[in-house]
């Protein structure tokens, strides 16, 4: 059965740090393009980042440059997200998802994307 799990989300205050993981089965990640995305009360899913399969490139929505850090563990079978200095308006159910793709290119087109986690809420609030 395929899945992807997140974990990581919880409450935390402003300024404060996160680390989102995904962990996948049923499939290898290593020929996927993994992404991370965000979906608040109201609002539309955002694509917040990605990785390619290649793990050469990286892309990051313009609010959390500098702030969050995508990274992926094949041998583990998991990517990351690394949230740091963490933002009221950075508070969203956060998900990961996964598509096929051997290049080097990533995108966070969510049509794009084919498999999906459940996704974890992540609070940011003093």
């Amino acid at each position: 059965q395929v899945q992807l799990v997140e974990s990581g989300g919880g409450l935390v205050q402003p300024g404060g740090t996160l680390r989102l993981s995904c962990a996948a089965s049923g499939f290898t990640l290593t020929y996927y393009s993994l992404g991370w995305f965000r979906q608040a009360p109201g609002k539309e899913r955002e694509g917040v980042s990605c990785i390619s399969s290649s793990d050469d490139n990286t892309y990051y929505t313009h609010s959390v440059k500098g702030r969050f850090t995508i990274s992926r563990d094949n041998a583990k079978n998991a990517v990351h997200l690394q949230m740091n200095s963490l933002k009221p308006e950075d508070t969203a159910v956060y998900y990961c998802a996964a598509y096929f793709s051997g290049g080097d290119y990533c995108g966070v087109n969510p049509d794009e994307y084919r498999y999906w986690g459940q996704g974890t809420q992540v609070t940011v609030s003093s």
